[in-house]
């Protein structure tokens, strides 16, 4: 019993997670500070930094503080605006250029339309027998 346990603590894909958490989180605290640190500073610039914590209304007595919830709306598209143009957008060029690579070794093959190397002489998958092409 002890030992299955000691078994899934120990595969990698727990571990994998568990580091992918802390990673997210101290990147979370990055994205945080870079847009409390930069971007906010430079709205300043356009007419000072806009604060609408403090904005309510009231509706039969019961006030509705909407003000920190604009806040942390803005907050979160600046925070993904950050992360696509600094990260997901520079990461998808990286790995389109690795794909480009990978593809330039491989084709599909006539019969099943698996993917083989292109110097292959058969198909693994079905045994078709094709004409090799030069890399």
């Amino acid at each position: 019993m002890l030992s299955g346990f000691k078994k899934f603590l120990l595969q990698g894909n727990l571990v994998q997670l568990a580091v992918a958490v802390v990673i997210g989180a101290v990147f979370s605290n990055l994205i945080t500070a870079f847009t409390e640190g930069f971007i906010t500073p430079l709205l300043g610039v356009f007419g000072g930094v806009p604060e609408f914590s403090r904005l309510t209304f009231t509706v039969n007595g019961s006030v509705f503080a909407y003000g920190a919830f604009v806040d942390a709306l803005i907050s979160f598209l600046l925070t993904a605006a950050i992360l696509y143009f600094f990260v997901v957008m520079p990461v998808a060029k990286l790995l389109e250029r690795f794909v480009k690579a990978e593809e330039a070794t491989t084709r599909e093959c006539p019969s099943c339309f698996s993917e083989i190397n292109k110097k292959a002489i058969r198909c693994a998958h079905c045994t078709t027998e094709v004409v090799p092409e030069t890399v």
